[in-house]
Parts: C-alpha cells; structure tokens; sequence
C-alpha cells in the first residue's frame, strides 16, 4: 500500500472517529479489564456526543 493510500486511510479514520474508539479500547485494556466489558461501538459514540454536545461550551 503507498504512503499516500495509508495517510488517506488514516486521515479518514480521524475524521469519523474510528481510531478514537481504537484507543478508547487500548486503554480499556491496559487500565480496565477487570471490569466486565467495555462499552460497544455504537455507546462509545453515544457517550463522546453526550460529552461534547451538553453543558456550558463558552468562556463567559
């Protein structure tokens, strides 16, 4: 596979948030795994919108 192809490839898994549920379960590993499961896919997205989207956002 060429840099370019691997770069887009990544690029585009930033941009819908796949690496991020990745790491979520790398550190879900290494920190957690006494716990029973980790959260799925579709709760994981759920969560980091609850996250972002509730609350005061503004500085003043």
């Amino acid at each position: 596979m060429s840099a370019f192809i691997r770069y887009l490839r990544s690029f585009w898994r930033h941009l819908n948030g796949d690496a991020t549920y990745e790491r979520y379960l790398r550190h879900w590993h290494e920190r957690h795994a006494e716990q029973l499961q980790p959260l799925s896919r579709k709760a994981f997205f759920a969560a980091e919108t609850q996250r972002k989207w509730n609350g005061v956002k503004r500085c003043c």
